[in-house]
């Protein structure tokens, strides 16, 4: 049996009045700590993927930020030319155009390390001739006269500039289609939410129609009852959304250590480059803090909103 007081204010003939608080919905029922378990899991997985979104975020601005300061001056092996002069003479035009910080011409041995991943490891590449390569670093990438630079550079037999234009659109796009992808997970994540809550009100008014018989019957307005499933389907959401949010942000602090110290070196390395230590930072765990009002707020309105209806069906 459902335990049911009054409002507050109203009384059953031949009853006194009781000043007690109206508890409509049961406190600890079977429903309620299955509604909490389940905005929990839901509240986990929208931080999950808020903080997801944010990681991806973060490591694409920070790949566009570190290639758009970087350009690349490439020389072929020409007949009847001398390489190191060229190399010299590469790093002379791009130390003299403005906006540029320093360049730098790679050795031989540097130059076969960057082979070395398709070529292999104690490849002897000294009978071959390949290309040399000049890192350019920018001070300001917005000032540099790239245009200049270009010209000068093709005034060097063999020689050619890569900006890396193209390899920055293809990590913009791919961050805004990761991004995008993460938005459109956590709308559905929000929409299922909705729906449990919708069913889950629905049961709840089902199973205690006689309780909002009674009430109307001593006269409470319908806009009081389903303010009284708001109340505490907000409590319920705020106790899921509480257990939610912190396990998410204990995810993102076992997952950052775990690839801190259990993940060989190699796939930390390679972890870290693309998401950095998985430091979600004050931005990304003030998105997931968010999503517990958030949460909770969707689990009062959509429970009032259901009742609301239900009682408008029945009256």
């Amino acid at each position: 049996m459902v335990d049911l007081h009054l409002p507050k204010g109203l009384s059953m003939p031949g009853f006194a009045s009781r000043e007690r608080n109206a508890a409509i919905v049961p406190e600890r029922s079977v429903a309620g700590r299955t509604l909490v378990l389940l905005i929990a899991i839901m509240t986990f997985l929208s931080g999950v993927t808020l903080g997801g979104v944010v990681l991806v975020q973060k490591s694409a601005l920070a790949w566009s930020s570190d290639v758009g300061r970087e350009v690349t001056i490439q020389l072929r092996p020409v007949d009847d030319e001398v390489m190191e002069s060229n190399l010299r003479t590469a790093v002379a035009l791009a130390e003299a155009t403005p906006g540029v910080a320093n360049a730098r011409a790679l050795t031989l041995e540097e130059n076969q390390q960057l082979l070395e991943p398709w070529l292999g490891a104690g490849v002897d590449l000294g009978a071959i001739d390949i290309p040399r390569l000049v890192v350019v670093q920018l001070s300001d990438p917005a000032e540099t006269d790239l245009d200049k630079l270009t010209s000068d550079i093709a005034t060097i037999e063999g020689a050619s500039l890569d900006t890396h234009a193209a390899w920055r659109q293809q990590l913009n796009v791919m961050a805004g289609t990761v991004v995008a992808s993460g938005l459109l997970v956590l709308a559905l994540i929000v929409a299922a939410t909705v729906l449990a809550i919708i069913f889950a009100t629905r049961g709840t008014m089902s199973s205690n129609r006689e309780i909002v018989d009674v009430l109307h019957f001593v006269g409470a307005s319908n806009s009081f009852i389903a303010g009284e499933f708001q109340g505490r389907f907000l409590t319920i959401g705020f106790r899921g959304g509480i257990v939610g949010g912190v396990a998410a942000i204990a995810f993102f602090f076992l997952v950052g250590l775990a690839a801190g110290s259990v993940v060989p070196n190699e796939a930390s390395q390679q972890l870290g480059v693309l998401f950095g230590r998985f430091a979600l930072g004050f931005d990304g765990l003030l998105g997931i803090l968010a999503v517990i009002p958030v949460i909770a707020a969707v689990t009062a309105i959509t429970s009032r909103m259901t009742v609301r209806r239900f009682l408008q069906k029945t009256s």
